[in-house]
Order: C-alpha cells, then sequence, then structure tokens
C-alpha cells in the first residue's frame, strides 16, 4: 500500500489572524498511487457542493469558502469532519478538532486573550447528523477501493510564532516552507518503508527547491526528477522511506489530498478569526469585522489601537510583521 500525503495552506498574505499549514494523507494501492480520488470515489466526493447534501465537496477552498453570507463555512466544515468522521475521528468542539490536527496549538491558546476560552462546539455550520452521514458514506465508498484516510495535521502559527519564525528567517516564504518540511518529515515517519507521494503547491514563483529539501533532510539523498515551470518533482530517500516530492502549480485541482489540506487550513483560520473578531468587537463598540487583509487588517488594528494600551496587549502577538 502506498501513501499520498497532500499539504497547503490558508493565511500567508493576512497581517491579522494565524498562519496555517496542513496535510492530509490517505493510504490506497500501490497501483492507485497516481489516480484521481475524485474519480476512484465519484459519487461519494464532488469539486462542487449541491443543495441537499449527497456527495462531499472536496476543492480548493478559495473556491468552496466563497463568502461568509454564501454559506462557505459549512462547506468547508462538511468536508473536513466528514473526512475526519469516515476514520473514526469525531470533533465536537474547536479544541476537540485541535486536539486531532494539532495538539501542538493548544498550549499556545492561553497566551492570546481572544483565544484563550474560544471552544465553540462543532459543526458550528453545517448539520451534525450530516456530517456524520456524509462520513459514514464516504468510510464505504473508500473501502470498496481499499482507501483509507490516515490523518490530516497542521501547523497553526499565532502572531506572536509567526513574527519570530519570520524574523529569524527575514523571508514569510522560507519561514511556510520550513512548516511544509516538518509536515512531510511527519508523513515519511509513519510510513514504515511504504512508498509516499507528496503532492504540494507552488509556493510563491521557486521552481527549483532541491537546496531548501537538502538543508530540511540532511540525511536524506536526493534526485531530481523534473523542474519545469509546471512541476518540480524530487525524490527522496532516507533511512525511514523513499518519496516522490512534487511541487505543482494548482496542486489542489489536480490531487484531491492537497484540496482536502486548503480546506482544512482554510476552516481553522476562520474559526480562529471568528474568535478574534469576537474578543474585539466586545471591548471596541461598533468595530466592523475584519478577514485580516492588508488594508482592511490595517483598518482594524488601528481601530482596537486604544483597547490594546487598555488591556496591555502587545503589538507583536495582534499584528505580523510581514
Amino acid at each position: 500500500m502506498a501513501i499520498v500525503v497532500g499539504i497547503d495552506e490558508a493565511g500567508l498574505g493576512p497581517v491579522l489572524g494565524p498562519l496555517v499549514v496542513s496535510a492530509s494523507a490517505f493510504s490506497l494501492p500501490d497501483d492507485l498511487a497516481a489516480a484521481s480520488m475524485w474519480e476512484l470515489l465519484a459519487g461519494a466526493v464532488a469539486r462542487k457542493a449541491t443543495r441537499r447534501g449527497g456527495a462531499v465537496a472536496i476543492d480548493d477552498s478559495k473556491k468552496l469558502y466563497g463568502s461568509r453570507k454564501a454559506g462557505g463555512l459549512g462547506r468547508l466544515e462538511r468536508g473536513v469532519l466528514a473526512m475526519l468522521a469516515s476514520a473514526g475521528r469525531e470533533a465536537g468542539s474547536l479544541r476537540g478538532l485541535l486536539g486531532t490536527v494539532a495538539p501542538e496549538s493548544l498550549d499556545e491558546l492561553a497566551r492570546y486573550p481572544w483565544y484563550a476560552r474560544a471552544d465553540r462546539p462543532l459543526p458550528a455550520a453545517a448539520g451534525a447528523t450530516d456530517v456524520t452521514l456524509a462520513g459514514n458514506a464516504l468510510r464505504t465508498a473508500m473501502s470498496a477501493v481499499e482507501i483509507k484516510m490516515i490523518g490530516m495535521r497542521s501547523e497553526v502559527v499565532f502572531a506572536g510564532r509567526f513574527n519570530r519564525l519570520v524574523g529569524a528567517t527575514r523571508n514569510k516564504g522560507t519561514a511556510t516552507f520550513d512548516l511544509t518540511c516538518r509536515l512531510i518529515a511527519r508523513g515519511l515517519h509513519k510510513a514504515a518503508g511504504r512508498r509516499v507521494l507528496v503532492c504540494v503547491d507552488c509556493q510563491g514563483g521557486r521552481r527549483r527547491y532541491l537546496p531548501a529539501l537538502q538543508r530540511a533532510f540532511e540525511a536524506a539523498s536526493f534526485k531530481v526528477l523534473d523542474e519545469s515551470p509546471a512541476l518540480s518533482a524530487y525524490l527522496l530517500r532516507s533511512n525511514e522511506a523513499e518519496a516522490e516530492i512534487r511541487f505543482s502549480v494548482g496542486a489542489e485541482k489536480d490531487h484531491l489530498p492537497v484540496a482536502l489540506a486548503s480546506m482544512l487550513s482554510k476552516y481553522l483560520r476562520e474559526l480562529f478569526m471568528s474568535a478574534f473578531n469576537e474578543f474585539w468587537a466586545g471591548h471596541v463598540p461598533q468595530l466592523k469585522a475584519t478577514a485580516g487583509y492588508y488594508t482592511d487588517g490595517r483598518r482594524f488594528y488601528q481601530d482596537i489601537q486604544p483597547a490594546m494600551q487598555t488591556l496591555g496587549v502587545d503589538r507583536t502577538m495582534v499584528y505580523r510583521s510581514r
């Protein structure tokens, strides 16, 4: 059996809220490793959501989320929670979800007053019964073709840690790549000698990843398979596993695990942004919520300045340096 890992991020551009980098991993027969999981699981998954439920929508989070008014959070939530349910992993609250996909982040929550008590019940926007039924349908469809969701994992980088990482590397792209490599290493550690395929969306305009991979995996050997405008691929060999690592343009369009990782990243970020907005709205009358992107993020940051001073909140814990 092979392992296919997909990795994607959400929140690299904003100045407020966390950066989230996530991975999803599936086991499946070796001869299906390069096949489209949308085709293999046709009927149980689809690229678009339907009004009456049915197939679980798995696609690039930007396409599914759309806007808050269009029910985008529910679409992300249904896909993420149903996929976890298919593997018998229930998440009845935000902290329960973090305990499954990002346990390291739980200790950090107390450092941020806007996250310290955040623990909303889940699902927040999708129906609990629908999520359970969708998870059962996914499990049945995957079992029929010997596919299993074996894990989802996220690196949740809150503003304070983000500023420390970027301060150390002086480049947020480098910091994001380091987080990606942490997730790759986790996947290799669990591979137990099986064939591994890692699919990642292109990171910035970079085409050559070999030097960065060699720094991250010093004990491994590498072979360059491709370094073209659309695809950069490398064969990694280590004592733990042999893996093909692919960085491709629009990976979330071609690989369901990447799309699912994109959804998980965006879902977690939106849950945290909701807690962030709710906290500051309680301290600043008539405060307009923000998604955290540069122009509106600066407006929001200026609006909360008096409250930050009153509460004694350090700027580096709120506003990201880049």
